[in-house]
């Protein structure tokens, strides 16, 4: 059977592999793989389940996990997941699903704006300068003028058909068949 070291660490070098890792990442990552991997090997031994807001055991002492700032998860290069402490480039549906939450319901949880971006901010940043340079925020302004034309226009007919007395749409009648014998 494999150790929790073993363990944590080949996670930790699958995570690695994957993207750019400096050292002090790569310590930090095995130390909270490792203190997760005994906490669940803990409650696994107990019978009992965890919970995504896990109670932390530090040399003994139990203690709340320390709490970020919801606006201070958000940073240029990552995003800390407040549910678990998970840090990627950005949150996506399929990882907040693994806590039971939608988008919405995460952002209205820990206090962000609804028009937050869930991801790092240089990835924003990107996706916006990828935006401008295919004239999205000019199609965007003629697509939003058209529509309100619209709707006046739609408005301006319904108010006058309103002003008019009782107009009543066509009926439209079947022809009669006729019986031949």
């Amino acid at each position: 059977m494999k150790k929790l070291l073993d363990i944590a660490a080949e996670i930790v070098q699958a995570q690695a592999s994957v993207g750019q890792m400096s050292a002090d990442q790569i310590e930090q990552s095995l130390v909270k793989t490792f203190s997760t991997l005994q906490r669940m090997q803990k409650a696994e031994d107990e019978g009992v389940l965890l919970d995504g807001v896990a109670v932390r055991e530090i040399n003994g002492v139990e203690s709340e996990p320390a709490r970020k700032e919801p606006l201070e998860s958000i940073q240029d290069d990552k995003v800390v997941c407040l549910e678990c402490g998970t840090q990627m480039r950005q949150l996506t549906t399929k990882h907040l699903g693994t806590h039971n939450l939608t988008p919405r319901e995460y952002k209205q949880k820990w206090g962000f704006s609804l028009k937050q971006p869930l991801s790092a901010r240089s990835l924003t940043r990107a996706r916006s300068k990828a935006a401008k340079k295919r004239g999205l925020p000019a199609n965007l302004v003629k697509f939003q003028e058209e529509r309100k034309q619209k709707k006046a226009e739609a408005t301006a007919a319904l108010d006058f058909n309103s002003g008019q007395s009782e107009v009543r749409p066509p009926v439209k009648r079947r022809p009669k068949a006729h019986n031949s014998v």
